[in-house]
């Protein structure tokens, strides 16, 4: 016996729902993920350095980025925006941030109180969102003050070798003075001596 010519037809239109329902659901599931990668968590850096804090994520459609930082002192937000788009810059650091379209963000200048987590929430337009910490530390230039000392004793060091080149030349001058007064002082001595021999 053969089956009813729509049977199959309802398979077939079953089977490819199915499939249309599994390949939506997947592309559903792909959507909601952002995935966020921080290749340098920790970096160390000195006074009047400009700093990149490098990340990279992946996300379907344009996502919100959003830095802070946090430190002792509490938590302050640094800039929040969507790539292609201008950047929502905090006051305090206004002139001091660069934003990049992958994530990463630039410090100019950085000083010791810039030292704390900064934090970075990629959020996507679906509502999920991924974070990540980055720690900088930043330490003052020892080298300038050793810099500093060194051209000091150096210049001591010259000072001192002129003073002792100016008594050395003054004693040699002292000398030869002394040395001509007593040559008069005998030239002196001994035409007295002759006259006085003379007189007699």
């Amino acid at each position: 016996m053969r089956p009813p010519p729509g049977g199959r037809t309802r398979r077939r239109g079953l089977s490819l729902g199915v499939l249309a329902l599994c390949v939506a659901a997947a592309r559903c599931l792909q959507s909601q993920g952002v995935s966020l990668y921080i290749p340098q968590p920790a970096i160390n850096a000195t006074v009047e350095e400009d700093i990149l804090l490098s990340v990279d994520y992946s996300c379907d459609g344009v996502p919100t980025i959003e830095w802070k930082y946090t430190s002792s002192w509490g938590v302050q937000k640094i800039v929040e925006w969507k790539p292609g788009t201008q950047a929502n810059i905090s006051q305090s650091h206004k002139d001091r941030v660069c934003t990049f379209d992958n994530g990463s963000i630039q410090l100019f200048s950085v000083g010791v109180r810039d030292s704390g987590s900064y934090i970075i929430t990629v959020t996507e337009r679906l509502g999920s969102s991924q974070f990540g910490t980055i720690v900088l530390h930043v330490s003052e230039i020892l080298y300038e003050d050793l810099h500093f000392v060194a051209v000091f004793l150096a210049f001591l060091v010259a000072v001192a070798a002129l003073l002792i080149s100016l008594m050395w030349v003054c004693n040699k001058c002292a000398y030869k003075f002394q040395r001509k007064r007593r040559h008069k002082l005998k030239e002196s001595t001994t035409e007295e001596i002759e006259l006085q021999d003379i007189e007699c």
